[in-house]
């Protein structure tokens, strides 16, 4: 398994290192409720659920919760061990010229400055930072995910990308672009809930 101090070794402008937000850098109190159009019932998920769940006849997403800057900005704990590597790595790896991204399953959020106030407020240097926000493609979190890194990927300006995400479905969906991308070395790891890191293979 490889260390830390390995993910900070940079060659210039090689890179691509992209982080998830919810339960990656931040634990947060936002849920997407799922409208049942009919019943009117109501159902809240957690962002981990979020990443699975597939709406039935007649539901919708209420995003509300979700896209409140408020909301994220008030009830954001960062998860220590995570955020102190994410800083660790932009520090790293835009002084080198590789990128640093963060992909969430958020849609454009109501209040863009607060939102990035939030990160800044942790000390996060998020204007070296890209927020894609895969919310907005709409379909499975996995599959617009994949899509947003197959826009980078096609640029040809890497030669390695390693993604950070709590979730193993995206990670998955993340990996199974080595077939399409074969000269690119990929690099997958799965954040616990202590902000510990797993490789996935």
């Amino acid at each position: 398994m490889r260390k830390f101090t390995d993910l900070l070794i940079e060659e210039a402008g090689k890179g691509l290192t992209v982080f998830d937000i919810d339960d990656t850098l931040f634990r947060t109190s936002a849920r997407v409720k799922v409208r049942n159009k009919k019943t009117g019932d109501v159902k809240e998920l957690p962002p981990a659920k979020f990443n699975k769940y597939t709406l039935k006849k007649d539901e919708e997403w209420d995003f509300g919760e979700f896209k409140n800057s408020k909301i994220f900005q008030q009830t954001a704990m960062p998860i220590g061990r995570m955020v102190k590597k994410a800083k660790a790595i932009i520090r790293n790896a835009t002084r080198k010229g590789s990128k640093v991204i963060i992909i969430t399953a958020r849609s454009d959020m109501d209040d863009r400055d607060l939102f990035l106030d939030t990160f800044r407020a942790h000390g996060i240097d998020i204007d070296k930072v890209h927020v894609e926000r895969a919310g907005n493609l709409g379909g499975s979190a996995a599959g617009a995910k994949k899509k947003i890194f197959q826009k980078y990927l096609s640029s040809g300006d890497y030669q390695r990308v390693r993604f950070f995400d709590d979730d193993k479905n995206n990670l998955k969906s993340f990996l199974s672009l080595k077939k399409e991308y074969s000269d690119i070395d990929f690099s997958a790891f799965q954040v616990q809930n202590n902000g510990s890191v797993r490789s996935v293979k």
